[in-house]
């Protein structure tokens, strides 16, 4: 893979995921993995993503929303044999197409690697993943140096402030949150 091809993978945002054919007439049916599946209104072609890091384009033909996935019909893949042949890919946009939060919000993989710091500067690890558990809280999974996990619950009066220049987290636990 070329460098311009290296720096292409590592620019694109994955939307959905295939799981498995739908119908006869070339259809997938695949888990979203967006917070806007509107987007896919506005989107003539998507990155195709085998599981071995190959990349294709393809046309989206046609979407639409079921319970909470997404069903893809793509340009050439017409009946189950072909569509299955894209089952287990990921489809991505380019980063720079993808939609613009507002201030103060951020995607959840732009938070990984973020320091994260106490209010005193105590460094209590760094972004390893942002867990949805439902509701209306998600939470940082923070690793430190050992390996341990403290899970973060993001909420203001805990999270401070994030600098996504600086890649630092700032927050404010309540007693015992970080001795579980």
């Amino acid at each position: 893979m070329s460098e311009d091809e290296r720096d292409n993978v590592e620019q694109l945002v994955v939307v959905a995921r295939a799981v498995k054919t739908r119908g006869v007439k070339g259809e997938l049916l695949a888990d979203l993995l967006t917070d806007f599946p509107d987007r896919f209104a506005e989107v003539s072609r998507l990155i195709a993503v085998a599981p071995d890091g190959q990349q294709r384009l393809v046309k989206l033909e046609d979407y639409w929303l079921h319970q909470d996935r997404v069903v893809l019909k793509f340009e050439g893949y017409d009946d189950i044999e072909t569509a299955s042949t894209l089952v287990g890919y990921d489809f991505a946009v380019a980063e720079a197409d993808l939609v613009e939060l507002p201030a103060g919000h951020f995607y959840d993989w732009e938070l990984t690697g973020f320091a994260v710091e106490t209010v005193t500067g105590e460094l209590i690890g760094t972004v390893h993943d942002v867990m949805r558990i439902g509701g209306s809280t998600d939470m940082l999974v923070v690793r430190n140096e050992e390996r341990h996990e403290h899970l973060i619950p993001m909420v203001q009066s805990i999270v401070l402030d994030i600098d996504s220049k600086g890649k630092r987290i700032r927050i404010d636990p309540p007693e015992g949150l970080l001795e579980l």
